[in-house]
């Protein structure tokens, strides 16, 4: 977090008179209600969160300890994240910039539909600084706004307004990629944008709960959900205009944020109020110690379903059904360095082939993922690979696949197969479900 921006003094006196379309305040634990005829956000899952922390340190690791700006861990970076948006459904784009020599990137995901006359938007700098892996800062918001377009995508979701996400370059150089990025977009293109939410460090390890006060909607919506889940909130001023949101709110865009604190000391009165101690918030901020045991669990659960809550709410989106699912849960244990084993679903009831967009969901817990190769087996025999002994370190296999199997019979018996082609690791097939729309 850099370069800060003075933020506006309004107050929210007239907060609660405002028409919000179906926003709803929520009685203290309680779930949040959803809009009016609007689909409930659904609860993101923290295991997927955080694999994906786990693949950013990877990343990190594998890479001379960081993802910073011009170093090839941040470009690694990009790169993992567009992967997952690609196989999801989105339109990604790289925009390319240059900082201090080198050159950045952004990356912008846009969900098919809705108008694009208003577009509601949600990011995060993925970049790190150099001294360190940033998994707190800034991977948790990183990790939670990709958990939460995936979720999107799962869900179907079709969403009144237009969608977009944004994961940006060079923020801990000042802001560089988001600037870039509103920068070039025509005032025309501006004004289209209904808001934008940042999310930057919202796993600290010592957690406040702050809300930037900026947008007194976007503001709402964040308060009554914490509300919902009986936690308070405070008004959020140690990052004032430091992160990503400032870029947005300098061209008149509406902006809200989510942040858990940094290297500011937590008080006593705020260690009454969420627990922890009067320390620092992020005793790690700016550190090499900002790896994946810097991160508060709780917090970026909670964080992340917010996010979603977000989404749903001010995109009032629906959702359309399902279609059929088709799920094995049972565990199917994969021997080290042996035999290929699989997960078998029986489809029945579907007229035809199996759709171009067949949603193939796989949980494999296993202590290096790097080792397995990971096929859908059709009931034809034809083979589709799913993952290919790619991924590094990271433990475990959590990730929807999207594929084309048109030409395949839907009715018979679908396999998931498993293979772990090296030694002194262990794992198992967890779940194995196919979605037909």
């Amino acid at each position: 977090m850099n370069l800060s921006v003075p933020r506006r003094a309004a107050a929210l006196a007239a907060v609660t008179a405002m028409a919000l379309a179906g926003f709803t305040g929520a009685t203290a634990n309680a779930a949040p209600a959803a809009p009016a005829g609007a689909a409930a956000a659904p609860d993101i899952p923290l295991a997927n969160v955080k694999q994906h922390l786990t693949d950013l340190q990877a990343i990190a690791t594998a890479n001379g300890g960081n993802r910073a700006h011009g170093r090839p861990g941040y470009k690694a970076s990009i790169d993992f994240v567009k992967a997952k948006l690609d196989a999801a459904g989105f339109t990604t784009t790289v925009q390319q910039f240059t900082s201090s020599g080198a050159t950045g990137y952004n990356l912008i995901a846009d969900w098919p539909g809705g108008d694009p006359n208003q577009v509601l938007m949600a990011g995060a700098h993925l970049d790190s600084v150099s001294s360190g892996a940033g998994i707190n800062d800034n991977g948790s918001g990183s990790a939670a706004v990709l958990e939460t377009a995936l979720a999107v995508s799962r869900a179907n979701l079709q969403p009144t307004k237009h969608l977009r996400f944004g994961w940006w370059g060079a923020e801990e150089l000042g802001l560089v990629g988001s600037k870039y990025y509103v920068n070039q977009l025509p005032s025309t293109e501006r004004s289209k944008f209904s808001g934008y939410l940042n999310f930057d460090m919202i796993g600290s390890p010592n957690p406040g709960y702050f809300v930037y006060d900026d947008d007194p909607t976007i503001e709402q919506t964040f308060k009554s959900y914490f509300a919902g889940i009986g936690v308070p909130t405070e008004i959020e001023t140690e990052g004032d205009g430091r992160s990503d949101h400032a870029s947005f709110k300098n061209v008149g865009i509406p902006v809200g944020g989510l942040f858990t604190g940094a290297s500011r000391v937590k008080s006593s009165a705020q260690v009454q109020k969420w627990g922890g101690t009067a320390t620092a918030f992020d005793r790690c901020y700016h550190s090499s110690c900002d790896t994946t045991s810097n991160i508060n669990d709780t917090a970026l659960d909670r964080n992340s379903d917010a996010v979603a809550h977000a989404i749903w709410t001010l995109s009032a989106g629906t959702t359309t059904p399902p279609g059929k699912v088709f799920e094995n849960a049972a565990d199917v244990s994969i021997p080290d360095n042996g035999a290929a084993v699989t997960s078998t679903v029986n489809v029945t009831g579907i007229t035809g082939n199996a759709p171009s967009t067949l949603s193939v969901d796989v949980n494999i817990v296993h202590t290096y993922r790097g080792d397995l190769v990971v096929d859908l087996v059709a009931p034809d025999g034809s083979v589709y690979n799913l993952h290919n002994r790619s991924g590094g370190s990271a433990d475990n296999i959590v990730q929807t696949y999207t594929v084309n199997a048109s030409s395949e019979v839907a009715n018979g018996a679908w396999k998931l197969r498993a293979q772990d082609r090296a030694s002194a690791d262990t794992g198992y097939i967890n779940s194995f479900k196919l979605t037909f729309p």
